[in-house]
């Protein structure tokens, strides 16, 4: 029967096409808050800010205002992709010596003392002052409407809630007050308000509006509100008057400061790169995994991947072993560039990975082996959990990417918008979740976990990642989740993120190509964008085409949302394959597709890709 409406294969990930943009998220309504802003006139970076702002809203278990985020951005007038760190440094009372009169050999996965510099708010704002066009009001306005009116709550939202409700209840009432409603644990679709957070946003938006001066002047007085401001008070009161319940079994005060808030600023730098057929692949520094990804194509360039089956059993193997040996560098040699020295160059140099390939066998590497170079020989030692860990399974744990034993599964967030004139943004917040440490009762939200990352040891050598004397390692905690672009030749380019699973030799990645050529894949190329998944995957919500989706029983886009709009005179074409919505072309010629595999409901990762392609006109 099915065969009858379209010959193609099920696929998982669905493709929709337009000429106007695309906005990609975990959430639909974050996906439909960042289409708005492009049909209101603003660019990617207008709609970035804006979908951010609505993900930490609905999306309270996978990231919150207290995280970090890493911003990958490509800017048509600029001509040129950059990288925002938004990863917030550690706290300058963050010391070995504070942490071993705590009683503690490594940061807490939870609590107050795994708490980083706040970096989401004050990375949002420079994407908007220094890429965008709207004002404060109009990226903030749509979050304010549902965490004050409401939003339903999603599943595994739900789940999470319920997987820390003891903890909530024992130890941070400040948290079941706002989690635990009329005392109870929400149930999914229940229409949930966080009204505390929207006062906070709104105060926010009434400070940056106070002044007199353009949008700039806005953006800085909201700044100033954030890191200067009545925020960073209530989060330095907060820290130094409260003892709070962490997994190691005690209750132990924050060390984070407003001084800490005041000192720190996003950055921006140049995306690390690396070619790879004829594509040059972008991603974060080694502050961040992304590199890892870099390392992975390095060492597959040496295989004869032409013509395998990207979903057969020899390609995955040779993924899975690469980014094995890849994983096991990033424990060894990442860290923060500003004070440890990192052999990046080297990692990925043609030697160096030819000398790594040959651990590649046929049989799958149970051991854990990381590269030797020159000066940075230090020792990683893996801790191994033998059994559950009482803490983490009494006390939760704060990483929902990380399932301990079968605890908590789960994934971080991501969004990908893409806007008519080929302005270009992938993010990941993270960080910050409701299960990462106790509400701010005066703000609504959580701090970050980002130092649960971090750690010290003892005799390393200098050069090597893990500095000794220094706790953490770098002021900067290492990010998980990152984004990356692709570009073959100055006409295209391609984002993805790596997966926020730490100790995982998988990947989820996102994709966002832009090119005046239609795009063909080509079988040398591991393409993130063909990868699919195992398991069966939730029902569709497409936002723009909601009934179109559930009529022709595609089975994703649940929990997450694409959109795709064209140009008024765009009219829909006939759908070529199943689970495809399209659009027909129409000026400006710009066709925009969406792919995406997403969360199954058993908490696996999940996986986007985006492709927009410039396009002679039809």
């Amino acid at each position: 029967m099915i065969s009858n409406i379209n010959p193609d294969p099920f696929t998982t990930r669905p493709e929709i096409e337009g000429t106007f943009g695309v906005v990609a998220s975990t959430h639909w309504i974050a996906t439909a808050v960042g289409m708005g802003i492009l049909e209101k006139g603003g660019n990617a970076f207008d709609a970035g800010v804006a979908t951010a702002f609505t993900l930490q809203v609905v999306e309270p278990h996978l990231n919150g205002p207290g995280g970090d985020v890493p911003v990958i951005v490509h800017d048509v007038k600029r001509g040129r992709t950059e990288v925002i760190c938004g990863q917030g440094p550690a706290p300058a009372r963050a010391t070995i010596a504070h942490y071993k009169t705590e009683g503690l050999d490594m940061v807490p996965g939870t609590g107050l003392l795994a708490a980083c510099v706040p970096g989401t708010f004050e990375s949002w704002m420079m994407l908007l002052r220094d890429y965008g066009t709207m004002r404060v009001r109009d990226v903030l306005e749509p979050a304010i409407s549902y965490a004050r009116d409401g939003y339903p709550l999603v599943e595994r939202a739900c789940a999470t809630i319920q997987t820390v409700e003891q903890l909530f209840r024992k130890h941070w009432p400040t948290s079941a007050a706002v989690y635990l409603p009329n005392g109870e644990v929400p149930k999914p679709g229940t229409l949930f308000t966080n009204k505390t957070l929207a006062a906070i946003y709104a105060r926010i938006l009434s400070e940056a509006e106070s002044g007199s001066g353009g949008r700039d002047a806005e953006i800085e007085r909201a700044r100033k509100a954030w890191s200067q401001g009545f925020v960073a008070e209530a989060i330095d009161k907060f820290c130094r008057t409260h003892e709070v319940m962490d997994v190691s079994g005690s209750p132990h005060r924050g060390v984070l400061s407003a001084d800490d808030m005041a000192r720190w600023q996003p950055t921006v730098e140049a995306p690390l790169t690396y070619d790879y057929g004829r594509y040059t692949v972008c991603k974060a520094g080694v502050w961040s995994q992304g590199p890892v990804t870099l390392q992975q194509l390095a060492l597959l360039k040496g295989f004869a991947l032409d013509g395998l089956d990207p979903t057969g059993p020899e390609f995955i193997h040779l993924q899975i072993e690469c980014a094995k040996l890849a994983f096991a560098d990033r424990e060894k040699f990442y860290g923060d560039p500003k004070f440890n020295e990192i052999p990046i160059e080297t990692l990925l140099s043609d030697t160096y990975n030819d000398e790594r390939r040959k651990l590649v066998t046929d049989k799958a590497s149970l051991d854990f082996i990381p590269g030797s170079v020159e000066g940075f020989d230090g020792v990683v030692k893996l801790r191994r959990a033998e059994g559950q860990r009482e803490a983490v399974g009494a006390l939760g744990a704060s990483e929902p990417t990380v399932g301990r034993f079968g605890e908590v599964r789960g994934d971080t967030m991501h969004c990908d918008i893409i806007d008519r004139d080929g302005n270009m943004v992938s993010s990941t917040p993270s960080g910050g979740w409701l299960q990462s440490s106790p509400i701010i009762p005066e703000l609504g939200f959580a701090s970050a976990a980002a130092l649960r990352c971090s750690g010290w040891r003892k005799a390393i050598p200098p050069r090597s990642r893990r500095a000794s004397g220094r706790a953490p390692p770098s002021p900067r905690p290492w990010r998980c989740a990152t984004a990356s672009l692709t570009s073959p030749g100055a006409r295209r380019a391609a984002i993805s993120r790596t997966s926020g699973l730490r100790n995982s030799s998988c990947a989820t990645s996102i994709a966002t190509s832009i090119s005046r050529k239609p795009s063909t894949h080509r079988p040398g190329i591991p393409s993130i964008s063909r990868s699919r998944s195992g398991r069966a995957p939730r029902v569709p919500a497409c936002s723009w085409s909601r009934t179109a989706c559930r009529r022709r029983r595609s089975r994703t886009c649940a929990s997450a949302g694409i959109s795709s709009r064209s140009a008024p005179t765009g009219r829909k074409a006939a759908l070529p394959r199943p689970h495809a919505w399209v659009l027909a072309v129409a000026p400006p010629p710009i066709r925009a597709a969406c792919r995406a595999t997403l969360q199954d409901v058993d908490g696996e990762d999940v996986t986007w890709s985006i492709i927009a392609r410039r396009c002679r006109r039809e």
